[in-house]
């Protein structure tokens, strides 16, 4: 019987397997930033450690940092000790840090793949549970906690469980309009926020084979979502071809050498897989979020639910989704107004994401009450938009450009919402309070969904909107 590539890459990178079942297990890649590192570097401090191995840890700034100017100190005061405190401790150890003074300061999940870092068959780690997106090369990587990223600094090894592996094949050709998005949006809506809770998914399938990488992130990004910690695509050439010249990536013969493994770690023909799950990918439509957690989903051409189809548990989710929401049960979520339209994140802030948003946009005008935002990756992606003239497009249809960082995807930084406004974001979440405000509604959508809500003031199919512009689902 084969092997998976969680089995492979797992057994790699095995130390050993522990009394209570877990495994120690050693991290080949560990990203940090300035929010879940400070206790972590603290607690190394209090016991006198330093770190295990400074050359296979590389930090970034993201989380809190202002996206509309980067004039010190910072306003926020938590934001400013946390900025200090990650810059004292890159001082204390050596870790090489991307700053906005090195010109590849961004999003760690963005730039870890664009900097070559992330490869093929490595284990990685990171204190953002997103960190499932660097799965797209074909990498076992997940997020840690705290404490956890003080292990992995001081030992390089985490005690963790191995999941167990669902397939995820999604076979046929997506429509035009319809994106990786979407695509991850649909599984999550019919596994359920909870479906992949000990499982790591394994995307399979002709619509992920056509995937350009940024796509593959996407999807992988959103893995977590769905309850899974770990989201991966087998390497392929698209994956080798996205590596090769990237400035962490080998080179020469070590990039031969290094293909020749990666291509061996891809799941085996006769793997076997502990659950496996089909979807034709004709059957996906644009989706948007109607509720407050990203299984609460729908086609933009669907109506919203009414909780009176169902009943206990499920039906009081829908009832408080829909009183939060303000939405009326039986009506199309096509329509619904908007208030602030969001193109960003870890999940859709890269060129591919930012192009497919500038195709919807061009020629279109944001109305004066809506308040639109583009916010690049990493700087190297903005240079990229901006040689492409995308934030032309963008300011001429009324958006605002901005610099890299997470923005409003979390709002532990100056972006937030007002109130009640209802936003339409390309980021992952739509808990209650995520953006900023309590009373906040957010309805998740691709990139070029919330480009389409933003010119009409109202959620539209972009379908309509992008006819006889060239849109794709590339």
């Amino acid at each position: 019987m084969g092997q998976t590539l969680l089995d492979k890459v797992w057994g790699a990178h095995t130390v050993r397997e522990l009394p209570n079942g877990q495994t120690q297990l050693f991290i080949g890649l560990h990203l940090v930033h300035e929010v879940t590192s400070p206790q972590a570097f603290q607690m190394l401090a209090e016991r006198g450690l330093s770190v295990r191995y400074p050359g296979l840890t590389f930090a970034t700034v993201d989380h809190i940092i202002p996206t509309d100017g980067s004039t010190r100190p910072y306003v926020d005061g938590m934001a400013e000790q946390m900025f200090v405190a990650i810059e004292q401790n890159i001082e204390r150890t050596g870790i090489p840090f991307f700053d906005r003074s090195t010109g590849r300061q961004g999003i760690v999940h963005v730039i870890g793949p664009e900097l070559g870092l992330t490869q093929p068959g490595m284990t990685i780690a990171c204190g953002d549970s997103h960190t499932s997106t660097h799965g797209a090369f074909g990498a076992i990587a997940f997020g840690i906690g705290t404490s956890q990223v003080r292990d992995v600094l001081a030992t390089q090894t985490i005690s963790v469980a191995k999941p167990q592996c669902r397939r995820i094949t999604v076979n046929g050709k997506l429509a035009d309009g319809v994106f990786a998005k979407d695509v991850i949006l649909a599984i999550i809506g019919r596994l359920g926020v909870q479906g992949g809770v000990g499982y790591a998914y394994e995307y399979a399938g002709d619509v992920f084979d056509a995937m350009s990488m940024d796509e593959r992130m996407t999807v992988c990004n959103m893995s977590i979502e769905g309850g899974a910690r770990v989201g991966y695509v087998n390497p392929d050439e698209t994956a080798y071809a996205y590596l090769q010249g990237r400035e962490y990536a080998p080179k020469g013969d070590d990039f031969d050498s290094a293909r020749q493994w990666w291509s061996g770690v891809a799941s085996d023909a006769d793997a076997a897989f502990d659950d496996k799950v089909d979807i034709e990918g004709e059957s996906i439509a644009p989706m948007v979020t109607w509720g407050v957690n990203p299984g609460q989903v729908l086609g933009v051409d669907e109506l919203i639910p009414s909780p009176e189809a169902v009943e206990g548990l499920e039906r009081r989710s829908i009832e408080d989704a829909l009183d939060h929401m303000k939405l009326t049960p039986g009506a199309p979520i096509a329509g619904t107004p908007i208030d602030v339209a969001f193109v960003g994140s870890c999940t859709n802030s890269r060129i591919s994401d930012l192009r497919e948003a500038a195709r919807v946009a061009e020629g279109g005008q944001v109305p004066a009450h809506v308040k639109a935002l583009v916010v690049p990756g990493s700087q190297q992606v903005k240079v990229e938009a901006e040689a492409e003239g995308l934030d032309d497009i963008f300011r001429s249809a009324g958006f605002e450009w901005r610099d890299a960082g997470c923005s409003m995807c979390l709002a532990m930084n100056p972006d937030k919402l007002v109130n009640d406004q209802v936003c339409a974001s390309s980021s992952n979440r739509n808990f209650k309070g995520r953006q900023g405000s309590p009373l906040g509604r957010t309805l998740l959508m691709s990139p070029a969904m919330v480009a389409a809500a933003a010119v009409a003031g109202e959620v539209t199919d972009v379908r309509a909107l992008a006819a006889g512009k060239g849109a794709t689902n590339v």
